[in-house]
């Protein structure tokens, strides 16, 4: 799965800001229907969601602290390669902790289930969301999250990589936070099926979304073409 990412150059910079906070907003609401499902959310969510379960502190809060935290890893592991705009990769954090409360406040509207066709109905939706919103996040090129930085650190630095590197990392904050559920709460939390769907399924949504909007998109040049030849 790749999406490209949008040129920088003769672009709309609100229109990009806009697009990048709107697909940050989407994929939230998508961690959020995952919350919801109570079948486990997406790995990199785990972990903060874990701390919740065990302290209270809350997931969008430990949003932040992650994103920071992995902000200093890759100045730790980068040192003279770390780029000042990295640190950008900390307020965009921020906003992505604040959207996660925000949204796992709005969900709170809908009722809990223990029905496990309406659970994995909500996972779906979940799956859905996040990726609607990273094919609308990603060709915005603004800023990468940290998650994504902190993978590119090490596979820069190790020279390993990149989807490699992306799975062993996601796949330690799962075990990870799989074990602190389970010492600290008597379960699994914040890991489940939901976790493993979501790991599997995602880049395939968004491969379904790339390949409907193309279409859409040739359908639109093609009237357009057919339109143009009737004028002309």
């Amino acid at each position: 799965m790749r999406i490209e990412k949008g040129n920088t150059k003769n672009t709309n910079m609100p229109k990009r800001l806009a697009l990048y906070f709107l697909g940050l907003f989407i994929m939230t609401s998508g961690i959020a229907f995952s919350v919801l499902s109570d079948l486990g959310v997406s790995p990199l969510s785990t972990l903060p969601y874990a701390v919740e379960l065990w302290t209270g502190f809350d997931m969008g809060l430990g949003t932040m602290v992650m994103h920071a935290f992995f902000v200093l890893a890759q100045l730790i592991l980068l040192r003279k390669k770390f780029h000042p705009i990295i640190l950008l990769q900390i307020p965009a954090g921020i906003v992505f902790g604040w959207f996660t409360t925000l949204c796992n406040g709005l969900v709170l509207m809908i009722p809990r289930t223990d029905f496990i066709p309406l659970q994995i109905l909500l996972q779906l939706i979940s799956i859905l969301l996040v990726a609607i919103g990273i094919y609308i996040y990603l060709p915005a090129n603004i800023i990468p999250l940290a998650g994504e930085g902190i993978v590119r650190a090490i596979s820069d630095t190790f020279k390993w990589q990149f989807a490699k590197v992306k799975i062993f990392f996601d796949a330690s904050i799962v075990v990870i936070s799989g074990v602190l559920c389970f010492l600290t709460v008597g379960r699994l939390g914040s890991v489940g099926i939901g976790t493993v769907m979501s790991a599997l399924l995602t880049g395939t949504f968004i491969a379904w979304i790339e390949r409907f909007m193309k279409k859409r998109k040739e359908k639109k040049q093609q009237k357009q073409a057919a339109e143009n030849e009737m004028n002309t």
